[in-house]
């Protein structure tokens, strides 16, 4: 399923992480594991903030994907399912069927 990945740091350990450079590393390995189709970066609530869209092909990969950004960036994470146009043009015409 494609979600949307919303990422807000918290700023003090992302700070940290900034200072430390370990920022990169803990983006990298989450994205070497999820591959994914988008990510951009900006801010939210006055705080940095990553929105990732990928491919969620088990609810049971959600720790191994959150719990780096929670534990490393003191992140609030969530998950929420998304489409493109071509998902929504195929859902509307499983809807116009019925």
């Amino acid at each position: 399923m494609r979600v949307l990945l919303t990422v807000q740091m918290d700023t003090a350990k992302a700070n940290k992480a900034i200072t430390d450079r370990t920022l990169p590393g803990t983006m990298k390995s989450v994205f070497d594991r999820i591959k994914p189709e988008a990510a951009y970066f900006g801010s939210q609530d006055g705080m940095r903030t990553a929105y990732i869209v990928f491919d969620l092909k088990d609810a049971s990969d959600i720790p191994s994907v959150a719990e780096p950004f929670f534990q490393d960036l003191g992140a609030k994470v969530t998950f929420m399912p998304v489409m493109n146009f071509d998902d929504v043009r195929t859902g509307l015409e499983k809807f116009g069927s019925h």
